[in-house]
């Protein structure tokens, strides 16, 4: 242990000799064989020479360019070699990198990369920027660093004078290292009260799959632990380090990260993953299947290489993935009864926490205060879950067989529930809880929903009971028939919002109050015409007690508690000591009786085709249901049985992107020379379905 102002950093100074060179610009000579991954000057970290120019209130990536990899601009560049690509993945699901190897024969740039997600896409369009060009350096505070010649340039920030600047080159990856192993583990050690700053980045090395999630991983950070049991990690503070702040590497026991505030990184916070060696047949892509009667029936891991009742609590985790955009200030993957209590989780790119799979379940996170995230990609949530375990695959009607064919098989990774509870959300990009493909054996308890409401993509015994959704509600997608799962005794703000659901909703979905602001009580048609349930719910004021200060509790006599809606406190959410408290925010609350509602101008107008319900694909509901990069194509909502369309093949769900070639943006663009429309009697239809593009040919 040692006192907060002990500091290990990752940087080294250096005090060249600066001489000018051009356009405002110095250079320097470092000893040969320096290695410089970021610069800090006066303790600021300054940007990479990049191009656009770096833009402080820009949304992705601190500024972005379609037109950064033109040929006309590039081709002015006389050696890009080392150059790095920054790019968002096709659909907004994370980021990717690309290291510039050289040109081509044609002149053209070699690049390499590109593995840092786990659901392979070409880069976005328009997000994505360009560093580490020497012609690029143009502005103040830029730098660039030839490693072949060791010749550091650097355009001075305004009002700095480097001849008496601290100027620190960033050379290390990790700080501190404790390896043990199950045999022979690190046992009682304790790491507290000082800071950890200024390592590399490692993104270029996160390529690991992390079974079927979308992330691939570095195992690495700041803080590297790996076979420890009963170490603390306590009042640390991680400051601008290039990857991960922390990382809980395979066979851990109660390891407790505690107090510690983490701000900057360039990748996760604190990051508890164990190893695929102990997952029954791991499966590493979203497409990769096994034949059910090929599975492992056996519960539970198959070896014991990964962290077991470890802790993250009282943690103030803000601004990570500064780099990687597939991160999060908690990342957990492999892991069994892991704790998230009373952490501060905010502004970042993706979800403040994730839980990659079911393997295996038992986690608790309550007490948390999660908010602005999902601020740089799409189609996420404050929290965020994926199951995709042995027995799952894209097909909701398969995956419902399966479990039909082998009850129990769908438990047989996420062997304890995991609990979320009593904690405070909000996401303003997407849901303030989404539990994606497959997320099984949940229990979501008296938790605050502030923007985004909560989503139950297809998975089984999930409980949702006792929430408070302000201005939203409950997102339920294409769920398998029988999934047993319950939504009771909610206070909700918005009607249901269903996409592909089944004609029956698990096995409860009752006793919920629609809040309407002064409204007299009644039965809530709305909620039972959505849900074919709801038998009990009503429709009325919740009679919130202070909701302008965000006390959401109600009432007495409020029609909640009649309906079995329980208080709980308003007060405790995020973290406690003092010390964090003064430096935490807190999220912004809704105005009175704010309604999420979409963006989209698109029209909604429900046409029907050749025996099919058809519409143009609208809001991020359906964009995350269908898996689509954006607000494009037309949605089938159903086909009618004996219809043109489902003897050509079409499904309900289908998303149709393309006709002969032809992107379908639109329903008119569909309809325009389509059998049934016209005298054209074919077409062939690029058809999005299971998130995979396939051809139907229509014929009539």
């Amino acid at each position: 242990s040692g006192e907060e102002a002990t500091v290990l950093s990752g940087g080294q100074r250096v005090t060249p000799a600066w001489r000018p060179w051009r356009d405002g610009i110095q250079v320097a000579d470092l000893p040969a064989g320096s290695v410089v991954d970021e610069l800090f000057i006066d303790g600021r970290r300054q940007p990479l020479a990049r191009y656009p120019n770096a833009d402080p209130v820009a949304r992705h990536w601190g500024g972005s360019a379609a037109d950064c990899l033109d040929p006309a601009r590039t081709a002015r560049w006389r050696d890009p070699t080392g150059g790095i690509v920054h790019a968002l993945h096709q659909h907004e699901w994370g980021g990717l990198h690309y290291r510039i190897a050289g040109r081509d024969a044609a002149g053209g740039l070699v690049l390499e990369g590109g593995w840092q997600n786990n659901r392979p896409s070409g880069m976005h369009e328009r997000y994505r920027f360009v560093e580490g060009i020497l012609e690029e350096l143009d502005a103040p505070g830029e730098w660039h660093f030839d490693a072949a010649t060791a010749r550091l340039c650097c355009f001075p920030p305004v009002g700095v004078d480097l001849a008496t600047a601290t100027v620190e080159a960033v050379r290390l990856r990790h700080l501190i290292e404790v390896r043990g192993d199950a045999t022979a583990p690190v046992r009682w050690l304790t790491l507290r009260g000082f800071t950890l700053r200024h390592t590399a980045r490692t993104f270029m090395d996160t390529r690991e799959p992390l079974l079927r999630s979308d992330w691939t991983i570095y195992r690495g950070g700041a803080l590297l632990v790996a076979g420890a049991e009963d170490l603390v990690v306590e009042a640390l503070t991680i400051d601008q380090v290039g990857g991960n702040a922390v990382f809980i590497d395979g066979w851990n026991r109660r390891v407790a990260v505690r107090s510690c505030h983490i701000v900057g990184a360039g990748a996760s916070g604190v990051a508890l993953v164990g190893r695929a060696a102990c997952v029954r047949d791991p499966h590493f892509a979203y497409e990769q299947r096994r034949e059910l009667d090929a599975l492992d029936r056996e519960a539970g891991p198959r070896a014991d290489d990964h962290p077991v009742d470890c802790v993250v609590e009282d943690c103030l985790i803000h601004a990570t993935g500064r780099i990687e955009k597939q991160s999060a200030p908690v990342q957990i993957s492999m892991a069994r009864r892991i704790t998230v209590r009373d952490c501060s989780l905010y502004d970042v790119p993706r979800a403040g926490i994730n839980i990659g799979d079911g393997c295996w379940g038992g986690h608790l996170i309550e007490g948390c205060d999660v908010f602005d995230t999902v601020l740089e990609t799409g189609d996420h949530g404050s929290f965020n879950s994926w199951g995709r375990e042995r027995y799952w695959v894209p097909d909701i009607a398969e995956g419902t067989a399966r479990v039909r064919a082998s009850p129990g098989i769908e438990l047989a990774d996420p062997v304890e529930a995991t609990v979320i509870r009593r904690s405070r959300w909000r996401c303003d990009h997407g849901w303030d809880i989404d539990l994606d493909d497959g997320s099984t054996h949940y229990r979501i308890e008296e938790n605050l929903l502030l923007a985004g409401g909560l989503k139950l993509r297809e998975g089984w015994h999930r409980t949702v009971q006792g929430n408070v959704m302000v201005g939203n509600g409950f997102h339920p997608h294409v769920w398998h028939e029988g999934s047993r799962d319950v939504f009771r005794a909610n206070i909700v703000g918005l009607p249901h919002q269903p996409i592909g659901m089944p004609a029956a909703w698990g096995d409860v979905v009752d006793a919920n109050l629609l809040h309407r602001s002064g409204c007299a009580l009644g039965p809530a048609t709305e909620l039972q015409a959505l849900s074919g349930a709801d038998a009990r719910s009503l429709v009325g004021d919740a009679g919130f007690r202070d909701a302008a200060r965000g006390d959401y509790r109600v009432a007495p006599g409020s029609p909640a508690l009649a309906l079995g809606f329980v208080d709980f406190p308003m007060d405790r959410f995020g973290v406690r000591s003092p010390r964090l408290r003064a430096l935490a925010r807190t999220p912004r609350l809704p105005a009175a009786d704010d309604a999420g509602t979409s963006a989209s101008s698109r029209d909604a107008t429900i046409h029907t085709w050749l025996g099919a319900r058809i519409k143009n694909v609208v809001g991020l509901g359906e964009v995350s249901a269908a898996g689509l990069p954006g607000e494009t194509g037309v949605l089938i909502l159903a086909v009618v049985p004996g219809s043109v369309a489902e003897r050509c093949g079409l499904r309900g769900m289908d998303v149709i992107r393309a006709r002969d070639g032809v992107e379908v943006e639109a329903v008119d663009a569909l309809l325009r020379g389509m059998p049934g429309a016209s005298t054209a009697r074919s077409a062939t239809l690029g058809i999005w379905r299971n998130q995979a593009l396939m051809a139907v040919t229509i014929a009539v």
